[in-house]
């Protein structure tokens, strides 16, 4: 059964492919701004007419379908062309991630795929997290990475997911994992290679799998369908049915998201629950928080029986009671203060009670109960075990002078004298022995350790020396000589014992200074070198090198000082103020001076750079100047005093008195006034643009005249329209046009013919050209008939579309029609009379010619043969014969298959 979205329903483009899983706000606005501007292209196309007719515009319903169908058009294509740019860009490696307005989309999407989970129930999305980042990295094409190959996971190849950490690996990835696992696992573990299952871990989470939950299939996240096809409008790798797990902790919901990457997000159902102590109401909450405390004391009766539970309403066991109280130990004997929650306690005290013997006492440490029985009573066994004895408990266990037979020390042999008291003695028996090397043998007592003389050629753990211990088992003690090799600091050797890999690093120190000896730092020996000398806080002590009398207060350095940053201060020559830049005498500048090499095996005879001193730059001090055209006053650098043009247009009237001077700011030539700075003067440019002053509303037309002071003159112009009933084309003067009202508008577009269009009822509208909808009241007469045509009588149209003329028939119509009738049936009854003798007359004329041909010489009998048996019933005898044969058939093409 497939989802509902996936079946075919409504809409124009059920035919282009499935419809998106989630709503995508962005394609209904686009889907609904093409259907807007198909409706107004349409509209308009209603309005103008279809261009290239010659009988004029075609009729309402016509030009309906025509726009419905360029409507559809224009959607369809818009809709492949979306599919083709989302398909592409969906599987395409070089897609780009960062996109703003597709980041924006599909937040929204992810919006409103937890709707349930937050706004219906007023949850919170802070546990929606983990699914929210599966979901995203899904949509993203190359988000998703296999660890195994270190690859893109594209939407068109097979995957498998963990069910720990729901990370994706391509599945030619993860069998060659399992696999591999497998057999690294089997070939370090088993003895018989290859014949035991072993698990296989996940490669991010390390969860264990079992050999036959190797994955084998393509299945979807919710693992419901193998091989999910390929679908855009899809999540990738998604079935698009609803995922139907169970939720992790089980609830006995189930998962309602449709089928996603990552784990369920929390059980978002409403249940009645009650808080932890049972005292309160229930409430409804989320399935997945329903767990809740009324923050009332608990009152449960703790362990120790006697005091009631102080904590605030809580899940679990109750903590153990934390009062404090005077409890006996379990014998009784002492008293102490210890806690409500342990009053069960033992002294160290002995019981030191008489025993029913009433010869010893008990020997146990505090206990509770009766002391029992004494151990020296009943049946007591003999120092070896083997014999019993019943005799009073004050006396001892005789020895029963059997050999003892208790396994030795040596755990070999057997204890070879009599049953006696105590350990038995050190083993004597001679047996052979192997030394401790493996390499001799020897025959010697048992409880002697034997030791050969031969010497250990292994290396030790320093892999240097040989270990030339006597008899060495194979495990070689550590090296005892000294490693004496060079440490890293290149100055000293190493004095620890010989070791294996680097040694420590040097334990002596070096001092580091800075340039002028005033600050000191200890580093290792052998860092000196890579250390950076210390920082020293003292001020640097070399003279300046420029022409100010002391240098910029730096800290100590080494190499030269850095360039002076102080104000240079000379007086310029020319304008009296000092120079505002930095110090120039020491500015490294390239050099230009080199002497020409002759040729590659030359050498550089100084340096690129040399120090020289600059002259001071030109004076910036800003001096207050007036522009050209006394447009503003601005500052200008000193050496660029002058007058000198802002820029902006001249700005000054022309004599036209519509237009401004549009040259940049210039020179103007003074006047005699001052209300003439406004206008333009000789040096302005002269205007010769056309008149742009506004026309009356409604007057499309220019004003003929170049750009002159004044209003305009009127328009002279006709204008063209078309009359009420698009037919003809009238000429309208355009100042007459335009200052007339509704009213004289209507006249004017009247052609003074009878109007074209056609009522309901059929006929032509009787009125003049006139604007607006035909008047529905047509005075023509109209002739009805009565149903056999005979009568004929008018009415007026309007009567005639009511229903309410009709015309019936008389006695004399009825009559003809029955004659009518009664002649048509003698008409056919003739022709089917006709028709059998025609027949007849055929049939007798075919028997004639057929008796001329039979043999003369053919003898008439009138005795009839019997039939024989198989003829009689061959019928019954042939079905079970071929039912049979069928069978046999059958049977015969199944064993072959």
């Amino acid at each position: 059964m497939e989802p509902a979205w996936r079946q075919q329903g409504r809409g124009r483009g059920r035919g282009q492919g499935r419809g998106p899983t989630l709503p995508d706000p962005a394609l209904s606005q686009q889907r609904g701004s093409l259907h807007s501007s198909a409706k107004l292209d349409g509209t308009k196309r209603s309005k103008t007419g279809v261009p290239g007719t010659a009988s004029g515009p075609l009729p309402s319903k016509e030009l309906s379908s025509q726009s419905k169908f360029e409507e559809i058009q224009r959607s369809n294509q818009a809709a492949a062309q979306r599919f083709t740019e989302s398909h592409y860009s969906s599987s395409s490696d070089d897609e780009d991630d960062g996109d703003v307005e597709l980041n924006g989309k599909r937040g929204k999407i992810l919006d409103s795929t937890f709707t349930s989970y937050t706004d219906q129930t007023g949850g919170d999305a802070k546990d929606l997290e983990r699914t929210r980042r599966y979901l995203n990295d899904a949509f993203q094409s190359g988000a998703i990475t296999c660890l195994i190959c270190i690859a893109s996971v594209k939407r068109n190849q097979a995957v498998w997911s963990c069910w720990g950490c729901y990370c994706l690996f391509h599945l030619p990835c993860i069998q060659k994992w399992a696999k591999d696992s497998i057999f690294l696992v089997s070939s370090v573990t088993d003895e018989d290679f290859g014949k035991k299952e072993h698990p296989w871990p996940c490669p991010k989470c390390r969860r264990e799998y079992q050999h036959q939950e190797t994955p084998h299939r393509y299945h979807c996240y919710c693992g419901k369908v193998q091989d999910p096809q390929l679908d855009p409008w899809l999540l990738p790798h998604s079935c698009g049915q609803v995922c139907d797990r169970e939720f992790r902790p089980a609830c006995g919901h189930r998962c309602l998201l449709l089928c996603h990457p990552g784990p369920c997000p929390p059980c978002p159902k409403m249940v009645q629950v009650t808080c932890f102590c049972k005292k309160a109401k229930p409430v409804a909450r989320r399935c997945s928080s329903k767990a809740w405390s009324c923050l009332q004391p608990c009152g449960r009766l703790l362990r120790c029986g006697q005091h009631p539970c102080e904590s605030l309403c809580h899940a679990g066991d109750c903590e153990p009671c934390p009062r404090v109280s005077q409890q006996a130990c379990v014998c009784g004997r002492e008293l102490s203060q210890r806690l409500c929650a342990s009053p069960l306690w033992h002294c160290q005290q002995v019981c030191g009670r008489p025993l029913p013997c009433g010869n010893h006492t008990c020997e146990r440490v505090c206990h509770s109960g009766s002391c029992g029985q004494c151990p020296r009573s009943g049946n007591r066994l003999c120092p070896c075990g083997k014999s019993k004895f019943s005799l009073p408990c004050t006396k001892d266990v005789p020895t029963c002078g059997d050999t003892c037979g208790k396994p030795l020390d040596c755990g070999l042999h057997c204890c070879s004298m009599r049953c006696h008291r105590g350990h038995c003695e050190t083993c004597r028996q001679e047996v052979e022995k192997q030394c401790r090397c493996g390499k001799y043998s020897r025959s010697m007592p048992c409880h002697k350790v034997f030791l050969c003389e031969s010497k250990c050629p292994r290396t030790r753990s320093c892999q240097r020396h040989q270990c030339r211990r006597k008899c060495c088992p194979g495990n070689c003690p550590p090296c005892d000589q000294h490693c004496n090799r060079t440490l890293g600091c290149r100055n000293h050797k190493c004095a620890s014992v010989c070791h294996q890999g680097s040694c420590y690093p040097c334990p002596e120190t070096v001092p580091v200074a800075c340039a002028c000896s005033s600050t000191v730092l200890t580093v290792p020996c052998g860092r000196e070198r890579n250390t950076r000398p210390p920082k020293c806080q003292e001020l640097c002590r070399i003279a300046p090198t420029c022409h100010h009398a002391s240098r910029e207060k730096h800290r100590c350095h080494f190499g030269a000082c850095p360039p002076c940053r102080q104000v240079c201060q000379r007086v310029l020559g020319q304008c009296g103020h000092d120079c505002p830049a930095p110090c120039h005498d020491e500015v490294l500048v390239r050099n230009t001076d080199r002497v020409q090499l002759a040729g590659p095996w030359e050498q550089q005879s100084g340096p690129a750079y040399v120090s020289r001193a600059l002259p001071c730059p030109p004076c910036q001090v800003p001096i207050p100047t007036a522009c050209l055209g006394d447009h503003e006053v601005s500052p200008v650098p000193c050496h660029r005093q002058g007058p000198f043009s802002c820029g902006r247009p001249c700005g000054r009237l022309l004599a036209c008195g519509n237009h401004s001077c549009v040259r940049e700011c210039h020179a103007v030539s003074p006047a005699s006034r001052e209300d003439d700075k406004r206008q333009a003067g000789r040096e302005c440019l002269r205007c010769e643009e056309p008149c742009s002053r506004p026309r009356p509303p409604g007057c499309p037309h220019p004003c003929a005249l170049p750009c002159h002071p004044g209003p305009c003159p009127a328009c002279t112009k006709m204008v063209r329209l078309k009359c009420h009933c698009k037919i003809m084309s009238l000429f309208v003067e355009c100042l007459e046009l335009v200052s007339a009202d509704e009213d004289t508008k209507k006249s004017l577009g009247c052609c003074k013919n009878q109007c074209p269009k056609e009522l309901r009822c059929g006929h032509r509208c009787q009125d003049v050209c006139h604007a607006g909808r035909c008047r529905e009241t047509c005075s023509q007469k109209v002739k009805v008939k009565c149903p056999c045509k005979r009568i004929r009588k008018e009415f007026p149209c309007p009567k005639v579309c009511d229903g309410q003329a009709a015309v019936g028939c008389d006695e004399l119509c009825k009559t003809l029609q029955k004659k009518a009738s009664e002649l048509k049936e003698a008409k056919e009854k003739a022709a089917i009379e006709e028709e059998r003798k025609q027949q007849q007359a055929e049939l007798e004329a075919f028997e004639k010619r057929l008796k001329g041909r039979r043999k003369r010489n053919r003898r008439n009998t009138d005795v009839e043969t019997e039939e024989a048996v198989w003829h009689k019933y061959k019928k019954y005898m042939m079905v079970p014969v071929c039912g049979v044969l069928l069978a046999l058939a059958a049977f015969y093409i199944l064993q072959i298959d």
